[in-house]
């Protein structure tokens, strides 16, 4: 029973008691990634019930492994997935920031101020803090040096495995991006990073992984009587088989004749050897395709010296299709019902090759006519290492894009987050109502980040983040020198400095979206005041007792 008399088939809580438990549950996935953010946070090892083990300290890849029950918890984890998917960085310290500011807004709620006040005095400080960081946090990329963006990805991998390695792929991410640049159709440039490919192999070490300028299939030829390299190459991009052509499912033919059967198996094979033979007459020298290559199609292609490779995938052959200038065939059906192919259709490039790396073989096609499409082979020693290297990269080279396309940087190293708290405390003392406590908290809860590095680098949060804030309040009186305002953390000395001047940066658009999604989060959960949970409907037919 309810307290309104109302018979629910389930466990209800309300005000206070879920507000408690709601910020519990916050505060406990927080404190799971905590410890792993920063130049010097510590990795997280997770073993999921089939026992594969993922070594990261990626925010968002740590919360998509655990199976959060609790429905606040799994709003955090929504968080740290959108800002993944939107910015590809900043997963932890999004949710980081989402349960300080519950847990801030918890503290308010105990002293009589009404949630609703709470959430509007955070929402104002949110649309301040934005503002803030776009008027005066923000660098434009073309007042900085060159070596800026590659600074940011370096910023990126610094907390990441192979921070030791930031120099080389840092670099290696920015070329990479750089190639695959696209305009949309305002003439806007466009970045897409799903148009780099990452490829991992065991062996050698990490500095021996390599930026293909062009593509890499983990595939290899159909035969070894194959040429293992052809230059001036004509690709031929199929997905459909070069296979022993069989009748349909639920077909059947009728013979009369026994010496017309042998007649009809000479034809199904024959069919397919016409096919092979239109695609090298067309001027094809290597053919790829989705589908599978028997032995018939292989003696025809090794005959004329053709490299033939099976079972690529779709999404692989449509990049190779941008990159060479080729198209992918579904059919060889041409308009007059025949069968017939047309060499405009063949992709160009200067070499293909295939070439032995690490334990298996991967077929290289280079010298394309665009760049649209780049791939990165990665070296490491096992798996664990090589997952962690290409999620590091990934999200670097997210920053890469986001920092390109948006053209803005700020600094990092906890130096929005300190410059923000003290412009809001300087403007809740404007405000009149009680939104002033609710925006004050805001600014306070905003020193988590800052706190955290200096704690996860072995410092005393306490005295670093003091003379961090002491820095931005001079520079906001007007006291202190112009670039007191880029001042952040230190996290290898334990001091404060110009961060823009030693290369921390960050996309502004990084910062903006973890305050807006942040306080969106601790909104969406503030909010709540009541809780039903309903109890699990028994099976009349097979109802469990008595652990039956």
């Amino acid at each position: 029973m309810s307290g309104s008399g109302l018979a629910i088939a389930g466990d209800r809580s309300t005000g206070q008691d879920v507000r408690s438990q709601n910020v519990q549950a916050a505060l406990a996935i927080a404190n799971i990634v905590k410890t792993s953010l920063g130049p010097v946070g510590l990795d997280k090892m997770l073993v999921d019930q089939i026992g594969d083990v993922t070594i990261t300290n990626d925010g968002a890849t740590i919360l998509r492994q655990l199976e959060v029950e609790h429905p606040a918890g799994k709003v955090l984890v929504e968080l740290s997935n959108m800002q993944d998917q939107e910015v590809g960085d900043g997963t932890t310290s999004v949710v980081i920031l989402a349960a300080e500011l519950l847990k801030a807004a918890n503290e308010l709620v105990k002293k009589n101020i009404h949630p609703t006040t709470i959430i509007s005095g955070f929402l104002l400080a949110k649309k301040e803090a934005c503002k803030y960081i776009k008027k005066h946090m923000s660098i434009r990329l073309s007042d900085l040096e060159e070596a800026a963006i590659i600074n940011a990805a370096k910023t990126s991998m610094s907390s990441k495995i192979i921070g030791s390695e930031a120099d080389f792929f840092a670099t290696m991410a920015v070329e990479a991006v750089k190639r695959v640049q696209t305009t949309d159709m305002k003439g806007k440039p466009k970045y897409p990073v799903s148009a780099v490919s990452i490829l991992k192999a065991h062996g050698k070490s990490a500095r021996d992984s390599e930026l293909v300028n062009g593509f890499a299939l983990n595939c290899v030829k159909v035969s070894t009587q194959m040429p293992a390299s052809i230059k001036d190459a004509k690709i031929a991009l199929l997905d459909f088989d070069l296979r022993k052509a069989k009748m349909a499912f639920g077909v059947q033919v009728l013979v009369d004749d026994p010496k017309k059967l042998e007649e009809i198996r000479r034809m199904e094979g024959e069919m397919t050897k016409r096919k092979c033979r239109m695609l090298i007459e067309a001027g094809a020298n290597v053919v790829l395709t989705t589908g599978g290559i028997d032995d018939m199609a292989s003696k025809v292609f090794v005959q004329n010296g053709v490299m033939a490779v099976r079972r690529c995938k779709k999404s692989d052959l449509r990049k190779i299709a941008k990159l060479t200038g080729g198209r992918l065939l579904l059919t060889l059906s041409d308009e007059s019902e025949g069968e017939s192919v047309d060499p405009s259709s063949l992709g160009n490039a200067e070499a293909v090759s295939e070439e032995k790396v690490g334990d298996g073989e991967l077929i290289y096609i280079k010298g394309c006519a665009s760049t649209r499409a780049q791939t990165i082979v990665l070296r490491g020693a096992n798996d664990y290492f090589l997952d962690e290297v290409d999620r590091s990269l990934h999200d670097a080279m997210c920053i890469v894009k986001r920092t390109l396309e948006s053209n803005t940087l700020t600094p990092g190293g906890g130096a929005v987050e300190a410059a923000l708290s003290v412009f809001l405390e300087h403007f809740s003392l404007t405000m009149g109502t009680r939104a002033q406590l609710a925006i004050g908290t805001f600014a306070q809860a905003l020193l988590v980040i800052p706190k955290t590095l200096a704690t996860n680098g072995a410092y005393d949060a306490t005295e670093l983040v003091a003379r961090l804030r002491a820095y931005h309040s001079k520079f906001q009186k007007g006291n202190g020198k112009p670039n007191f305002k880029w001042t952040g953390l230190d996290l290898e000395s334990g001091e404060v400095r110009d961060n823009v001047k030693h290369g921390v940066l960050e996309p502004a658009m990084a910062k903006i979206k973890m305050i807006r999604f942040a306080t969106e989060a601790a909104v969406t959960i503030l909010r709540i005041d009541d809780a039903i949970k309903m109890h699990q409907k028994e099976d009349p037919k097979n109802p469990q007792r008595d652990g039956y």
